[in-house]
């Protein structure tokens, strides 16, 4: 089979189509014959940075769709041939994906596998973001970085439809804002004023949710931005920065609180609780609640393409992979 692997860390240059043998599942697991691989931000530390990265040479991808090839001992409920989603730990950039069967997903009817692809990581973030750990209550306001991207595009459309009383976003250029206020939001503002922007919105009060997946300097900004009791919710560190602590002086005051969230890191320590979260979030993408439109497109053998465009910063929603050529 075909596989993306890359040998060395660098630019897109490093990853190259390989001639594998296709794998078998192991007990626990499925084999998933891909139709559509999501491309993510963390695909892109990883080649760039060894995020995440065991060892080389190694395989990017976390979401895949497709049919089910095969299964292993134990697993129950899922059957080849079955259309499914997946959320893996690395290794979905090619055309056979192995998963372990607690995070495989079959296919609410409706849900056709192009639009599959795109949900995995991003659906059920986004939800637990809003509500597992950001407690969203109706009517309250929310500041979301990173607005025009695919946990971005997700989160306007699901604080809108939750009731809250104001919804912002935050990106880094004027084309991103235009996309992201077809998204749910109400405003967009600037990263470089954003703090300010806030302000201004609230007239001076902060806003009670702020969803963060940058990290750093964005992130104290973001504690300023916030009104009494507000949360922030961290999700990511796309600044590179070291990682920062806040002590009890900084949130005492005015009962601030922060919370944070890892897909990844949920489904190995609680898959049960993954699975839930999965199912309700997927609810969301068959009735209508949340769309998210697919930007671009590469074959899987240019999957250096599209970690060029997303790298690039101009990428908008969702970027895939197709399988077949």
């Amino acid at each position: 089979m075909r596989a993306v692997e890359f040998r060395e860390y660098g630019g897109p240059e490093v990853l190259e189509v390989v001639q594998t043998d296709t794998p078998e599942p192991g007990p626990g697991q499925v084999t998933i014959d891909a139709a559509y691989v999501g491309v993510n931000f963390a695909d892109l530390k990883a080649r760039a940075e060894g995020y995440r990265v065991g060892g080389l040479p190694f395989r990017p991808g976390l979401e895949a769709s497709g049919r089910i090839r095969a299964v292993g001992d134990g697993v129950e409920g899922l059957r080849p041939g079955q259309e499914v989603a997946a959320l893996v730990d690395g290794g979905a950039y090619a055309e056979v994906v192995v998963a372990d069967a607690a995070t495989v997903f079959p296919l609410p009817e409706g849900l056709d596998l192009r639009t599959a692809a795109t949900l995995p990581t991003v659906l059920p973030t986004a939800h637990a973001l809003l509500h597992e750990v950001g407690r969203l209550r109706s009517g309250e306001s929310v500041l979301v970085h990173g607005a025009a991207g695919g946990i971005g595009t997700v989160a306007g459309q699901l604080a809108r439809a939750a009731g809250a009383g104001a919804v912002y976003g935050v990106v880094s250029t004027a084309a991103k804002a235009e996309y992201a206020l077809k998204h749910g939001y109400d405003e967009v503002f600037l990263t470089d004023s954003f703090t300010d922007d806030v302000r201004r919105a609230t007239d001076g009060a902060g806003v009670d949710l702020v969803l963060d997946p940058v990290g750093g300097d964005t992130l104290r900004r973001g504690l300023d931005a916030l009104a009494v009791f507000g949360r922030l919710v961290s999700f990511g560190n796309a600044s590179g920065a070291p990682p920062w602590q806040v002590g009890q002086p900084a949130l005492y005051a005015q009962g601030r609180s922060i919370g944070g969230f890892s897909i990844l890191a949920l489904a190995q320590a609680a898959p049960a609780a993954l699975r839930a979260l999965a199912e309700r979030a997927f609810h969301s993408a068959t009735d209508g609640t949340v769309s998210l439109p697919v930007t671009a497109e590469f074959a899987l053998s240019d999957a250096a393409g599209a970690h060029r465009l997303m790298g690039g910063r101009t990428s908008t929603g969702k970027l895939l992979l197709r399988v077949a050529d």
